[in-house]
């Protein structure tokens, strides 16, 4: 669908930031002088989408794609940038936003720059700010959604740009929007999430996330109009700003605040509290979104393939799928993408939580053009498993989940594990579950683990999460498990599995302590 947007309110200008890039360049000139401290830097650079690197000798930057969608024009910036800075690493993060990696101060501050120009905003991609609005990336296009809810998406994120310079935000505030029960941006999970319905209105979940002490979100209203979501994200804001633990900075998160007010039916009642001084202060948070029908034409090219989906439209469209391993593209790939599709009528990439990024609105024709210039995508469905980027870039990651991914998916391989025999796994570096393994069907979590007297590298491993609404499940955690095993382990579990005749799902439905019989040797 196309969106025509009507008084959405304080819109700033992508341009006014722009005024903040002076004191960014001199703080980032003190960090790489040794003049500043990492903890400091990351205290200060985190409200402009960038941090240093593990090593502290290199950064990155979080490019902000509302809604998780990128633009041909976005797209081709981002191409110029990588060709011109001769940048060799990208990654298609969980919250959909891309992040550029291995960047020098002066090549950073003039991505981060001219970015703003075709705009993409890095501010607050990191810190305690309102994070990328995150939304269901098929939305529009999706055959079996209740509505597209992506244009609210968007005019969310927009409105919570006007928070960036707000006091007292939480830690993160994380906003999103499901499109169906699939629940693929965790909406029932996140700090604030709004979830269709059948009718066209949003049920609205609150105070909910993964990581230390995860909650599932609270829902705090039922069958919104959308044009009201506005006042929902402001009392989401009010409501923290009066329970919120601003004394403990691992605790100034929404998800703290369902036992801070006494359990989950207090909380309604504290949130409703705030949501009614919104609305009776008389400000006008209304919004007007009009969507309209995609009008492209396909070609009369039939197409099918196991990474090509069929559109809603109905006049044959489609979406290529693009899963490189680990959501780390081949940079090269990218910009041969962004070639491809820079005349393409309507087309523009969406990004997905699982680091998948679709390309949408094609014919026929340009289906095996997009799919010529993106070879390198996952094959099967463990190869899209998911990976945050791990201890060898994150400054508070524990193991480099990235390198355990590529190992398991390079053995998984050589073993020649048949397709569905594994599901998609989920890993996190660390307890903060940017993997989402805490509601991943197979989930690891980097630990240590004491082997003969010496402490090893390792994960704990979870399992039989579930993220769909109303089945949503935490995974019950199995034991540790060093780190060099792991893959090992996998092969060992697939060719069970394989076994059976069974695909992983019903195998697991049929085996529910299955996995515990072939991880007990490895734990």
């Amino acid at each position: 669908m196309k969106a025509r947007k009507c008084n959405i309110m304080n819109k700033i200008d992508a341009q006014s930031w722009k005024a903040d890039m002076p004191d960014f360049r001199e703080k980032t000139k003190a960090f790489y002088n040794g003049e500043m401290s990492k903890g400091d830097y990351k205290g200060y650079s985190g409200r402009y989408g960038s941090y240093a690197q593990k090593d502290g000798k290199a950064s990155m930057l979080r490019l902000r794609m509302p809604a998780g969608r990128v633009t041909k024009e976005k797209l081709a910036f981002i191409a110029e940038a990588i060709r011109k800075y001769n940048v060799k690493k990208a990654h298609f993060t969980t919250c959909e936003t891309i992040q550029l990696h291995d960047l020098q101060q002066e090549e950073l501050c003039r991505i981060m720059e001219d970015a703003l120009d075709v705009g993409i905003v890095t501010m607050g991609g990191g810190g305690d700010f309102p994070r990328n609005v995150m939304c269901s990336p098929l939305s529009g296009v999706e055959a079996d959604e209740y509505f597209d809810v992506r244009p609210w998406a968007e005019a969310a994120g927009e409105y919570l740009m006007t928070f960036i310079n707000a006091e007292k935000m939480p830690r993160k505030l994380k906003v999103c929007f499901s499109n169906s029960p699939k629940n693929i941006p965790h909406a029932t999970y996140r700090d604030l999430g709004f979830v269709a319905t059948k009718e066209g209105k949003f049920d609205v979940y609150s105070a909910g996330g993964l990581g230390n002490h995860a909650r599932f979100g609270v829902k705090v209203a039922e069958a919104v109009e959308p044009e009201m979501i506005l006042y929902y994200i402001k009392a989401m804001w009010l409501t923290f700003r009066a329970y919120g633990n601003y004394e403990n900075r691992g605790k100034a998160r929404t998800r703290y605040m369902q036992e801070i007010c006494g359990g989950a039916e207090n909380y309604v009642k504290a949130y409703q509290k705030k949501l009614e001084e919104v609305l009776a202060s008389g400000e006008d948070l209304k919004i007007c979104v009009k969507t309209e029908p995609v009008m492209k034409k396909g070609d009369g090219v039939r197409i099918s393939g196991a990474r090509i989906l069929p559109q809603k439209q109905s006049e044959a469209l489609y979406t290529v799928i693009w899963h490189p391993i680990g959501g780390q593209p081949n940079v090269e790939e990218l910009c041969a993408l962004s070639d491809v599709i820079r005349n393409m009528e309507d087309v523009e990439i969406r990004l997905a939580p699982d680091e998948t990024a679709y390309i949408i609105n094609l014919t026929g024709t340009e289906v095996e053009k997009v799919l010529k210039a993106t070879p390198d995508s996952a094959e099967t469905v463990f190869e899209t498993s998911v990976s945050c980027i791990g201890a060898s870039i994150c400054q508070v990651g524990l193991r480099d989940s990235q390198a355990l991914l590529h190992a398991c998916v390079e053995a998984v391989r050589k073993a020649e594990i048949p397709n569905g025999a594994l599901p998609q796994i989920h890993i996190s570096g660390c307890p903060s579950s940017c993997g989402t393994h805490q509601t991943g069907v197979i989930g690891f979590r980097g630990a240590v683990k004491r082997v003969d007297d010496q402490m090893k590298n390792a994960f704990v491993l979870f399992a039989n999460g579930e993220e769909r609404q109303g089945e949503e499940r935490m995974g019950r955690e199995i034991g540790t498990m060093e780190e060099a095993v792991i893959p090992q382990f996998l092969v060992e579990l697939g060719q069970t599995v394989a076994a059976s005749g069974m695909d992983y799902k019903k195998w697991a439905e049929k085996n529910p302590q299955g996995i515990d019989a072939v991880a007990a040797n490895y734990l």
